[in-house]
Parts: C-alpha cells; sequence; structure tokens
C-alpha cells in the first residue's frame, strides 16, 4: 500500500485473482478498495438493497485511519471526522473527574496517524463513493448467499435475490466473508456459536446544542458506574453528537438496532449526577444493540474462503476496535493475497491476524470488566488512573495504535 494521496491500483505487472466479498460493510468496502488497489478483480455482494445507518458513531484509532488514509480517504475523512483532543473520564454518580486519556496533536504525533470520530453513515458513504468510482470493483446489490462450493482452483457462489424469484451463479478465485456478527460463512469454518453477554448498547445521536452546555466541547467523555458506562462525543463535523450507554440486559435479541424506549434507559441511571441525567434525557429515540461474543474463529482463513472483521472475531465495544480491527484485516489481507498459490496466502493472513484480534478480543472484554467494576476494584481502578495521567492512560495503547499494515 502506498502511503497516500490516492488509492488508483497498483503499478504492477502481477497476475490479478477474481475475489468475491460477501458483505459491504465498513470492512467489505475497505478491502474491496484493497484488493483494488492491488490490482485484483473484485465483485462486492451485498444482501441489503440500499444502505442506511442511523444513530452510530464510530471511533477510528491511528491503526484504522492510517490505512485509509493510505487507499487515497485521507481528504474525504478530515471533512467528515473529528479529532477529538482527550477523553475525560468521570464517575457517573458523583460527576468527579477519575482520569483521562491524551488523544489529539500527542496521539498522532507518537503514532503518525489521527484519532478520529465518525458517524457510521458518513464513513460508509465516503467508501462507498470511492468503491463506485473504481472501475474494478462489481457492486451486487439484494443478493444473499445461500450456497458455497469450494473445489482446488475456484469457488462458486450461489445467490438469491428479489425474496428468492431469482437464483445466480458467482464463479471466483476466492471468496471473503465480511458479512458481520452472524456471518452466514462463518459456518464454513466452525460451529462455534454467538454468546449472550448480559448488556446491550443502546445509541442515539443527538444535535450539538441539545446536550448541556458543559458536554457540547470536543472532548470524548466515558462515564463510569457500577455495571453501567456512558460514552459520548461530537460527530458530523461537531453540528451532533453520539451517545452510546451500555446497560445490564437480562434476555438478549437477535434483533440489531430496535428502538429502545427512552423511559426504560432512564430507569438504568436513577443515580446518574445531574448533568448526566440531562444528557440521557435529550433523546427522543434510542437503538438497542444486545451485545454478543464469540472467540476467533479458528482458523480465520482456509483453501480459498477467508472471513475479515466481526465475522472472524466479533469485539465487544469496550475498546472502540471493532470497526478499526476489520480495517486492519482489508489491509493484511489485500498485503498477503498472492495469485500464485491462493491458499498459502489465506493461510498466511490467517497465521498474521489471530494472534492480533485474540489480544484484542480479550483486552476488550478485560476493559468491560474494569469499566463496569464497584468496591475495591472500582478504587483500584480509578487509583491508576490517577497515577498515569493522561499521557500515561495513552501510551498504555501503543501496542494497539502503533500498528500498521
Amino acid at each position: 500500500m502506498s502511503d497516500g494521496s490516492h488509492g488508483s491500483r497498483a503499478p504492477h505487472a502481477a497476475p490479478s485473482l477474481a475475489v468475491a466479498i460477501v458483505g459491504a460493510g465498513i470492512g467489505g468496502l475497505t478491502a474491496a478498495l484493497a484488493l483494488d488497489a492491488a490490482g485484483h478483480e473484485v465483485t462486492l455482494v451485498e444482501r441489503r438493497t440500499g444502505f442506511s445507518e442511523v444513530g452510530a458513531g464510530l471511533q477510528l484509532s491511528p491503526n484504522a485511519s492510517r490505512v485509509l488514509i493510505s487507499l487515497g480517504l485521507g481528504a474525504a475523512l478530515r471533512r467528515a471526522a473529528s479529532e477529538p483532543p482527550r477523553v475525560v473520564v468521570r464517575a457517573l454518580g458523583s460527576g468527579r473527574e477519575i482520569g483521562g486519556v491524551e488523544l489529539g496533536a500527542e496521539l498522532r504525533g507518537r503514532h503518525g496517524a489521527p484519532y478520529y470520530v465518525i458517524h457510521r453513515a458518513d464513513l460508509q458513504t465516503l467508501l462507498l463513493d470511492a468503491v463506485r468510482s473504481r472501475p474494478g470493483i462489481r457492486l451486487m446489490m439484494g443478493r444473499d448467499v445461500r450456497g458455497l462450493a469450494e473445489s482446488d482452483t475456484s469457488v462458486e457462489l450461489t445467490l438469491e435475490s428479489g425474496q428468492g424469484s431469482r437464483s445466480e451463479t458467482l464463479a471466483v478465485d476466492l471468496v471473503v466473508g465480511a458479512d458481520g456478527v452472524r456471518s452466514t460463512l462463518r459456518g464454513h469454518f466452525d460451529g462455534r456459536r454467538l454468546r449472550s453477554c448480559g448488556e446491550a448498547a443502546w445509541r442515539a445521536t443527538i444535535p450539538r446544542d441539545a446536550a448541556p452546555p458543559e458536554l457540547q466541547g470536543d472532548e470524548t467523555g466515558l462515564w463510569l458506574g457500577r455495571r453501567r458506562h456512558v460514552v459520548h462525543y461530537p460527530i458530523q463535523g461537531g453540528r451532533s453528537i453520539n451517545i452510546v450507554a451500555v446497560v445490564p440486559e437480562r434476555l438478549g435479541s437477535e434483533d440489531w438496532g430496535q428502538l429502545g424506549e427512552p423511559a426504560v434507559l432512564r430507569a438504568q441511571f436513577p443515580d446518574a449526577t445531574p448533568v448526566l441525567a440531562e444528557l440521557l434525557t435529550a433523546p427522543d429515540s434510542w437503538l438497542v444493540w444486545s451485545l454478543v461474543d464469540r472467540p476467533t474463529a479458528r482458523p480465520m482463513a482456509r483453501g480459498r474462503v477467508a472471513l475479515i472483521g466481526d465475522a472472524a472475531h466479533p469485539v465487544l465495544p469496550f475498546l472502540a476496535q471493532g470497526a478499526a480491527l476489520a480495517i486492519e484485516d482489508a489491509a493484511v489481507f489485500a498485503l498477503t493475497l498472492r495469485a500464485d498459490d491462493v491458499a498459502a496466502s489465506l493461510a498466511a493472513y490467517a497465521g498474521l491476524r489471530a494472534p492480533r484480534t485474540r489480544r484484542v478480543q480479550s483486552a476488550a472484554r478485560g476493559n468491560g470488566r474494569t469499566y463496569h467494576a464497584g468496591g475495591l476494584v472500582g478504587f483500584a481502578r480509578n487509583l491508576v488512573m490517577r497515577r498515569l495521567g493522561p499521557a500515561g492512560m495513552g501510551r498504555r495503547y501503543d501496542w494497539l495504535y502503533g500498528w500498521a499494515p
């Protein structure tokens, strides 16, 4: 990959492959751009008939933003994203500042890439615009994958569209499964089921001026309490604020982004400090995601089929690395793929990615326990944050943010 100001195809004479990517989310779109830049022919297969992402922001730490910049998306990211100067960590009940994490210029200087926050729809739009501008990428919307037949030299996908009224086949050299946490293609590798975590993430977006004045700044806010936490940060060029509240949930739901009743969420925070309580009353509606977990697929690739992103390794949201890991996967996959030995290339990709994805999954689970701790564990957490200070807390994640493909 180039360091890049533009994401055109690499000027080499290496033979190209025909690659089908199943799923046109953040990981699938990034993989399409990376593979196209490496000179391969890409077909993106998406079950949805259109794109819509509402009510959710995401964080692009330097390990992800440097990949997108290398694909020629730096200027588009600067227009669409915000760069918070730091994370401010507070106690949910008292509002007392516990500590912080230095971001902004300090983190950019150390890792050579920015820490962005962005609305998911804005990121998806700029990725989709880039995909549609590349003649080497074909986008097939409204197709469900109903079958996969693999041989030593190719893979054939059976696709259905129009609610099963039409069937077609797609023959390619290899397939990339980027079809999310409830991946259909994951079943090609192992039968381990998703595990409900007993928690749900409530997400909402509000106009910036609808937030309490104290919370309208550029910083990311993190509020910690026993078994609950809240995160908020500005998105859409600072016009809006994204809010995420993670709370206990007795029964997980198979539905994604179902509507949540505001009064139900407010009842989870009877002890919230007044300014936080005011923030949580601002949204008129919430979208709710049940949190689920599953180990990294063993293996992440086999033969002529590979997995990337949540299809391979769901990541709990306590480290803000779900989208980032999918972007990392896409970059490594494109760099390791060789036309002269597809199976060996995919095995190399899996070998490179699995240790890191397992480490990030484990760190995210650990952060969840730390965020939601009370008693002596919560006291020790607060003490460590104060002793390290914002700069020290930032350096704790150098292993994560300093990654480069």
